[in-house]
């Protein structure tokens, strides 16, 4: 790596603001086509999915169009997949100010989703139903794409170079030990179930409750452990374009990721979508709700994603992302875009909401009360507590008023999930 010539010395990381900003001063900004299909098969009809194109962030000004894909898996019936369709969205247009310019806006997103999940969690937990959902959310604004997840329902890209990647991760016990030992740590049991005879049969359980996921929207009788916080990645495409998949774990658990973006290959993205849905049901049989959403985000002088040779895979992932920062908040390590390459603007994971919210939130406590990060709701400033402070139930450990500041009840659900203090999922507020 110790090369001389200066044409292939690495470029210095540009900040978001400064990619956007240049774009527009010159001209440049040129929004992709947005194509869809959606195709599906229900087993248990629980299996819920959102579509919205051209949705305005500021009504009436169509410089803020947006397109929304989720799907929702719900379990234990469909009350809290519903729940979490109708009110996801709104939720994250509540968290962040119409009066913001784009790239401040795109920057707020991980953010907002975060605050999105929770609230919407919240609220449905009110209701008292048990029922639980995973939730997959991409919002597509340009060549940005963010996502964000808890659950089983994935998304992946697949890029003009031939290379699949995932742009979610998946929160099932059996597979994630961070998420076994998070867990463990806050109080809950992971195991298999226990047939006659003592023997363990199935996959990894969360116990009360016997939830193979350790993330999901609802699920009110399983513990608060089971947490509602998204895993965030907010990625921005090069003119080349790409295709998303978005599924529910009936396509997943009978195609790998792979499996699924080589088998509709340069096929529009209606036809694409069936496809997927019939080879999966080809390999496994109907064993669960199968959906499927394929979204290709394409060059305007492009009809279709054309269909480039595959390159081999160990050339090209490390040329497909940036270099990675899991679990970083730095939004100013941004890489500068080329043809062809995916620039990763932000990754984040953590199910701990102090790191999520982080402590430069806006509030005004001058004005005598304040807004809640979480549910949003305006609270008089001497019941406010930062989500910095610690347990609710513990003394201050930190600065009082440091940071995005939660009502009573949010500050409570916050520490529930971090488990400060005992679960008490029948309770409502």
């Amino acid at each position: 790596m110790s090369r001389t010539d200066s044409s292939n010395m690495k470029q210095p990381p540009v900040p978001l603001a400064t990619l956007i900003g240049r774009e527009l001063r010159n001209g440049k900004i040129e929004k992709p086509f947005v194509k869809f299909g959606q195709a599906g098969l229900a087993k248990k009809g629980e299996d819920y999915f959102l579509i919205k194109t051209d949705y305005q962030r500021v009504p009436g000004d169509s410089s803020t169009l947006f397109s929304v894909f989720a799907i929702f898996d719900g379990h234990n019936g469909i009350s809290a997949a519903i729940f979490a369709k109708e009110n996801i969205l709104s939720n994250v247009l509540s968290a962040i100010p119409q009066d913001i310019s784009r790239d401040e806006w795109l920057q707020a997103l991980p953010r907002a989703l975060v605050v999105a999940f929770v609230k919407t969690d919240i609220e449905f937990q009110k209701k008292g139903e048990t029922s639980g959902t995973t939730a997959t959310f991409v919002l597509i604004d340009g060549w940005t794409v963010t996502v964000a997840s808890v659950g089983d329902s994935r998304c992946i890209l697949d890029t003009q170079g031939g290379v699949v990647s995932l742009l979610t991760v998946d929160h099932r016990l059996e597979e994630n030990v961070e998420e076994r030992e998070r867990i463990t740590a806050s109080g809950g049991e992971v195991g298999r179930l226990n047939v006659f005879g003592g023997n363990e049969v199935g996959p990894l359980r969360c116990w009360p409750g016997g939830l193979c996921l350790s993330r999901s929207i609802g699920d009110t009788d399983v513990g608060e452990f089971i947490v509602p916080i998204p895993h965030v990645k907010q990625v921005k495409l090069s003119k080349a374009g790409g295709r998303l998949i978005i599924a529910s774990d009936g396509i997943w658990d009978a195609l790998s990721s792979d499996m699924a973006a080589k088998s509709c290959r340069g096929l529009p993205a209606e036809l694409a979508a069936k496809l997927v849905v019939k080879e999966a049901l080809r390999s496994r049989g109907l064993k669960d709700d199968t959906t499927c959403l394929v979204v290709d985000i394409i060059p305007s002088d492009h009809p279709v994603l054309p269909t480039i040779p595959t390159k081999k895979h160990n050339m090209l992932t490390s040329l497909l992302f940036g270099k990675k920062s899991k679990n970083s908040t730095n939004k100013s390590t941004n890489k500068l875009s080329a043809v062809g390459v995916v620039e990763e603007l932000f990754e984040e994971g953590s199910a701990m909401l102090t790191e999520r919210l982080g402590k430069d939130f806006p509030s005004n406590t001058n004005s005598g009360t304040f807004r809640c990060a979480v549910c949003q709701a305006d609270q008089p400033s001497v019941d406010g507590l930062s989500v910095n402070t610690g347990s609710f139930f513990s003394p201050p450990v930190s600065k009082p008023w440091e940071g995005p500041l939660l009502c009573t009840n949010c500050q409570k659900k916050k520490d529930a999930m971090e488990g400060k203090r005992s679960s008490m999922p029948s309770e409502t507020v």
